[in-house]
């Protein structure tokens, strides 16, 4: 059973009878079933006895389940009610609107609504550019999803990829004061998702997409990059990688080695996999190998020969493994320093790691259950990095998201480049210190309110660089 967390845990409202050390029954009961409490308060308290709340982290329903039935099992406890907290944060939704101006009087309203808002208009009118003065448009990303390929859960529709949604949408803001719309299409067909896009693109300065599942993210990326003239961002490949990069970064500050000298190895070849592989590439990495459940990926494949391997296998083929190297990705990992996972649970061995060069670095990002378990590979890694927020160095593309739009939104960036992907991943790296670098502190913590400060002030200064900038200035604060 997995250990208790957060993600399970419960408020239990259990009545208890005055006289005997009930309440240390309970304590005792909820500890040996496996819960760890987090908390007890006094809800209510009578002549027969007391009401106390008690906060526990389970492992699951079922834990929790047996929780309950243990309580109730306590001579002189029973649980009159529970309460899932996940589900209470998510009752309502997360998210609301706020106004920046009160509407208290007659001139409050002649200003914010007719007859003095047909004022704004007309200027907008006859420069379309002052929507990013007058209105939401400069503060404002949406996050389009069609509910096709869902963190784990895979194709659960617009509905139920709501939740998720509002909730990058909160980090958005969280992390880089960015105010965010979740935006959820009934449709899984490319041309009317991106009709769907342009037609809403006027309300918002960047678009963010999520969850859509591969190939056809690539299509709908790329058209509405061409077709737009503010940033289309797909998290699920760019995100990744720019954490992956500065992870790396970070790494290799820490072992004194040269990016360009590395040989890797990657398993998993969907969307992110194109997006490492690609900015690894641009940092200068220049031995690739992909390697998906038949092993290597390369031209030679019958699938590849017959047309019928898909578009990013396609491109990985096309772009990395010069080499031609065959076989499983055991066999792949022979001479390499590098093992980017972006995959699924155990596909590879501790036993495995020992074929790579001495004192590798191994980014097993599958979640929640890692290629290769952290315990498993710590004799044979010199640097380790998973998906996980329960051990060190955590990947987490909150790292890079929300300060990426930052930056390109306050420069009114028209699109974001690999550079500005890049300037992020240094950004990103930047905010570990010499004396923080270690072999369990590669990537800063999600938390470090610096990192979205770091990331916005790259991304915008490399977009000015770059020459795309539409306006230059100070950064919008983030806190």
């Amino acid at each position: 059973m997995s250990s208790p967390s957060a993600q399970f845990s419960l408020i239990l409202r259990v009545e208890l009878e005055r006289g005997l050390d009930v309440i240390g029954h309970v304590a005792s009961a909820i500890g040996a079933a496996g819960g760890s409490i987090g908390a007890i308060d006094i809800v209510e308290t009578s002549g027969r006895g007391t009401v106390r709340s008690f906060t526990v982290d389970t492992a699951n329903r079922e834990h929790g389940d047996t929780i309950v039935r243990a309580i109730d099992a306590t001579p002189g406890a029973h649980v009159v009610e529970v309460t899932d907290r996940t589900f209470e944060l998510h009752r309502g939704g997360k998210l609301y609107t706020g106004l920046k101006a009160r509407i208290q009087t007659r001139d409050d309203l002649s200003m914010a609504y007719t007859p003095g808002v047909a004022r704004v208009c007309m200027d907008i009118h006859d420069e379309r550019d002052k929507a990013w003065e007058y209105t939401i448009k400069s503060n404002s990303v949406a996050v389009v999803s069609d509910g096709t390929a869902v963190l784990g859960l895979g194709d659960i529709g617009p509905e139920a990829a709501m939740p998720v949604m509002e909730g990058k949408a909160v980090l958005f803001k969280e992390f880089a004061n960015v105010d965010a719309f979740p935006i959820c299409l009934d449709t899984k067909d490319p041309d009317e998702i991106v009709s769907a896009v342009k037609a809403i693109a006027p309300t918002f300065g960047g678009i963010n997409l999520e969850d859509i599942s591969s190939p056809r993210c690539f299509e709908i990326e790329s058209r509405l990059m061409d077709e737009l003239d503010i940033p289309v961002f797909h998290d699920d490949q760019h995100g990744t990688a720019i954490v992956v990069l500065a992870a790396l970064i970070n790494a290799c500050r820490l072992t004194g080695r040269r990016i360009e000298d590395l040989n890797v190895a990657m398993v998993g070849a969907g969307a992110a996999g194109v997006a490492v592989a690609k900015i690894l590439m641009g940092a200068g990495v220049t031995s690739i190998v992909a390697c998906d459940r038949y092993g290597a990926i390369n031209t030679g494949r019958p699938d590849y020969q017959d047309g019928s391997m898909n578009t990013p296998k396609t491109w990985l083929a096309e772009h990395t493994n010069s080499e031609q190297v065959q076989g499983p990705i055991v066999e792949v990992l022979g001479g390499r320093d590098l093992f980017v996972g972006l995959s699924g649970p155990g596909l590879i061995t501790a036993e495995a790691l020992k074929r790579m060069n001495p004192d590798p670095f191994v980014f097993a990002m599958a979640n929640p259950d890692p290629e290769v378990r952290p315990e498993d590979a710590a004799p044979h890694v010199r640097v380790m990095a998973t998906g996980r927020s329960d051990y060190p160095n955590q990947i987490n593309n909150v790292l890079a998201f929300p300060g990426i739009f930052r930056g390109a939104l306050d420069v009114r960036a028209p699109k974001i480049t690999e550079e500005m992907k890049s300037a992020a991943a240094r950004g990103i790296a930047s905010v570990v210190s010499d004396e923080e670098l270690s072999e369990d502190y590669i990537v800063p913590s999600v938390f470090n309110r610096d990192v979205g400060i770091a990331v916005a002030t790259a991304v915008a200064n490399e977009a000015e660089r770059s020459g795309i900038a539409r306006a230059t200035g100070q950064l919008s604060p983030i806190v």
